[in-house]
């Protein structure tokens, strides 16, 4: 099968379209036939082993052979284990691949019991494909973190990327007075999304207004650290989705402990019962997917190029083509 493989740590070019072998499912695994995935964020983290932890996992001077990116997928299900029950050949399906990756591909094998649900029927697979990292993201830190409320008044700073858009659209599902903050270009975009006002980070700082939250939710890891506390209610939460500097996580340790305040970070994990909400949620036409650029497998280089100038709106989506013959 085709894929594209991160030969080594570094720029765009080390993406390389190579054939690699074709999974085969283990008795509790389904083979997905991908065919849309992503661009993250996150990949370009791992493609450039920042933070330096990340050598740890993936290989410490290079990646691990056939070392495949991608973290969500949408495709359709060629084959199931002799163990699996909840799926059958010919389901189409989006999931979160999670840590172990490998969604830049024309296959691949994930357990039954993982991030994989049936698709939504009013979703193309490509919209199907940008839901997993950037919704259920959202999902759990604003829910499960957050313990977000009917009522509140939510910040959401990022408020265009593939985060953001998913959280301006959750925050407002549950009936919260939301605020996107985004560059001038997105204001349009993000007000369309349902926020209640925004705010052009290049023309305003939202900290210094005097107005406070009960969730502030960074999206991207660009805010005023000293500047969001301010601007949180007493009792209110300031949620770091990327928060991977030690200095963020012992301030906000500290500022958990010694105040009424909270500073939460840390990871998102995939999970089917998410992504199963949000199906509904999408069913509904409470939800839906922001596709910023599309391109095929063979430019995913190209992709990561444009992701990393950092002015995407959602989600950059692969679409995998197969040869029919």
């Amino acid at each position: 099968m085709k894929a594209i493989v991160c030969t080594e740590y570094g720029s765009p070019e080390v993406m390389q379209l190579k054939e690699v072998e074709k999974p085969t499912p283990k008795d509790n695994e389904v083979l997905i036939r991908i065919h849309a995935t992503t661009v993250t964020s996150a990949d370009l983290r791992l493609r450039k082993a920042d933070p330096f932890a990340v050598r740890f996992f993936y290989g410490f001077i290079k990646p691990k052979k056939n070392a495949i990116l991608g973290s969500e997928l949408a495709g359709e299900i060629e084959a199931v284990g002799k163990n699996v029950t909840q799926f059958q050949a010919g389901d189409r399906v989006f999931a979160g691949a999670g840590i172990s990756l490998g969604a830049n591909a024309e296959y691949i094998c994930l357990p039954e019991a993982g991030a994989i649900a049936i698709k939504p029927t009013n979703m193309t697979y490509e919209e199907a494909a940008a839901i997993p990292f950037g919704s259920t993201t959202s999902l759990i830190f604003l829910r499960d973190k957050g313990k977000i409320q009917s009522g509140q008044k939510v910040l959401i700073y990022g408020a265009s990327g593939a985060l953001g858009t998913a959280a301006v659209q959750l925050a407002k599902y549950f009936s919260t007075e939301v605020t996107g903050v985004c560059s001038t270009a997105n204001l349009e975009l993000v007000k369309s999304l349902g926020a209640d006002a925004v705010i052009d980070r290049t023309q305003e700082d939202f900290t210094k207004s005097g107005k406070t939250y009960d969730i502030i939710f960074d999206t991207v890891g660009k805010s005023s650290f000293s500047g969001c506390l301010r601007s949180l209610k007493q009792q209110g939460i300031y949620l770091r989705a990327v928060h991977i500097n030690l200095s963020p996580i012992l301030r906000g340790l500290w500022t958990s402990m010694t105040s009424s305040k909270k500073v939460i970070g840390g990871t998102a994990i995939e999970r089917k019962a998410d992504l199963i909400f949000l199906k509904e949620l999408i069913e509904a036409g409470k939800i839906k997917s922001v596709i910023d650029r599309r391109y095929s497998l063979e430019q995913t280089a190209e992709a990561h190029r444009y992701v990393e100038q950092g002015r995407k709106k959602g989600s950059v989506v692969i679409t995998v083509k197969h040869d029919c013959s």
